[in-house]
């Protein structure tokens, strides 16, 4: 591996540090930071070491730690290129005639499945099983909602599944209906969702591992070199392993082994075992020291769990997924065990019972290194806001969400009413709190391209500029702040630091994880750093990604 020396640029050391303007890495470290440092080094190297130096000139250009994502889904995110690619269309009439083509496209394909359409293009996000039965009447179609809550089914898919208009209301789900008690096509949550998943077929190991590998290459294309898968199953957990055994991990990975309410006490056994069977393979990009639970659903279909009710009910505070004390006693329960928890939490009542649980689990357990999680964070009451930093929380959140987008204005404020929906994603009122802020995209759901997501955390704004001054302005974070949150912080979050090279910041004996752009993100408008593209990017000092 050869020696690199990138020079006249900027190096970004972090928002608490001033920048440097040359960096050496050698053997896949950082070697040294600044030019008199680098020059020291170099001139120690034997003179016949000196001559193989590579020297990349940035150019004027920006290299900074690479990025990190803290919350994805990065199966599901390569899964999705297998099926009819409704992501982009913009009506029903869209979704339908893709749908039809993959169909004639792929007669052999039992089961048609594909994500993620846009559930704001339906009034209620509820959509009709005999739209899709116009484009295939005799096979099961199954579709996933951008939010990875819901999902859409022909006639067919419900036929298999059994569900019928005598099927009782699951438990941690919901089976919309017709007037006459029907199933209209759409199911809530994975309560609903696993009678579909019960019946269909699972997919072959080979064509997760080609997305997986699918995932990793849209990760580094994005400067991305660390990823919280944040929900795995068990067959996950084999692919994951699979793709170590092979070398087919180019990206690191952590895993958040998924912790079902209504098998939690069956299955930690496994999930210990899961995170041994990581560890013996000693492998430096798979890492599975996380469980994942949910605390809630999501507002847009009125499953997030809020203190006060949605505006459309007097009596809908949306789902808990663990009752009463549940939750609490699994966190503890994973804590002992050596766990990071990683809770989902949208509403305002989910986001209080995972600060609940974790300040549970810290009395319970005594002092640790833990790093708790609650990812989303959507909404939190103000009397909550100082106990993510009291209590050591990570807030996780996925800044691209925080605009007045059609998912916002048509699916998100009217159900929450507008003085409430004005305190979501209090993002720079938890680091004002001394709390810790990091980002995740929670790709496939919206993008996982960082630079998308910074653009709107510096701004509020859609990328048509709306509104002008920013939606809730108060909010709006320093672009320093931005990118810490998008990389150092999330290095912290995935404990980095314990690594035998630590990644995530620019300093002597730390892997060399970087991402180099042609421009300062400091120096950019918000539209100009949402186009901004990566030059390169760096993992343990050698070039996976670089652009034409």
């Amino acid at each position: 591996m050869p020696t690199t020396l990138f020079d006249n640029g900027t190096i970004w050391l972090g928002a608490e540090a001033e920048p440097s303007e040359a960096l050496l890495v050698r053997e896949g470290v950082i070697a040294a930071v600044g030019q008199a440092d680098c020059e020291s080094a170099l001139a120690e190297m034997a003179e016949s070491d000196r001559t193989s130096v590579e020297h990349v000139d940035l150019s004027g250009g920006f290299l900074m730690p690479s990025f990190a994502d803290g919350h994805a889904h990065p199966i599901f995110g390569g899964l999705e290129a297998e099926g009819p690619q409704v992501r982009s269309c913009a009506s029903v009439e869209e979704i339908v005639a893709e749908v039809r083509r993959f169909a004639e496209d792929n007669p052999e394909v039992e089961w048609i499945t594909g994500a993620s359409y846009d559930g704001s293009l339906v009034e209620g996000g509820l959509f009709d099983a005999r739209w899709l039965d116009e484009a295939v009447p005799d096979r099961p179609v199954v579709l996933r909602a951008w939010d990875y809550h819901t999902v859409w089914c022909n006639s067919r898919a419900l036929e298999l599944a059994g569900i019928t208009a005598e099927t009782p209301e699951p438990e941690l789900g919901e089976i919309p209906r017709r007037a006459d008690g029907s199933p209209l096509g759409t199911l809530r949550e994975w309560g609903a969702v696993d009678f579909v998943d019960a019946v269909r077929p699972p997919q072959d190991e080979s064509v997760r591992l080609r997305s997986l590998e699918r995932a990793s290459a849209y990760y580094l294309q994005r400067g991305v070199t660390w990823v919280q898968d944040a929900w795995v199953e068990p067959a996950d957990v084999d692919t994951y392993v699979t793709a170590s055994q092979q070398g087919r991990l180019s990206t690191r990975f952590n895993l958040a082994l998924y912790a079902d309410p209504r098998h939690f006490a069956q299955r930690l056994p496994a999930m210990i075992a899961a995170r041994e069977r990581v560890r013996a393979l000693a492998d430096p990009m798979l890492t599975a020291h996380t469980v994942k639970f949910f605390a809630d659903g999501v507002v847009e279909n009125e499953t997030g769990a809020l203190l006060e009710p949605y505006c459309s009910s007097l009596h809908n505070h949306g789902l808990r997924v663990w009752e009463g004390e549940t939750l609490a006693e699994a966190v503890r329960a994973v804590d002992a065990a050596g766990f990071q928890v990683h809770i989902h939490a949208i509403g305002d009542a989910a986001v209080r019972q995972a600060l609940d649980a974790i300040e549970s689990a810290i009395g319970a357990n005594g002092p640790r290194d833990r790093r708790p999680v609650i990812a989303h964070a959507q909404l939190v009451d103000t009397a909550d806001l100082s106990r993510f930093a009291e209590l050591g929380v990570i807030a996780n959140m996925q800044p691209l969400w925080a605009q007045l987008d059609d998912l916002m204005t048509v699916l998100t404020v009217p159900r929450l009413g507008e003085d409430r929906a004005a305190q979501q994603y209090r993002m720079h009122s938890i680091l004002a709190d001394g709390g810790r802020l990091a980002f995740g995209s929670d790709w496939p759901c919206t993008s996982g391209t960082p630079v998308e997501g910074l653009a709107i955390a510096i701004s509020r704004q859609t990328e048509d500029g709306d509104p002008a001054d920013g939606w809730t302005p108060a909010e709006i974070l320093d672009i320093a702040d931005a990118l810490d949150a998008y990389s150092t912080a999330v290095a912290h979050q995935g404990f980095a630091d314990a690594s035998p090279a630590p990644w995530g910041r620019i300093t002597v004996g730390a892997s060399a994880d970087l991402v180099v752009f042609a421009h300062d993100p400091r120096t950019l408008s918000p539209r100009e750093l949402a186009a901004a593209p990566v030059l390169s990017t760096y993992l343990g000092g050698v070039a996976v990604s670089a652009s034409a």
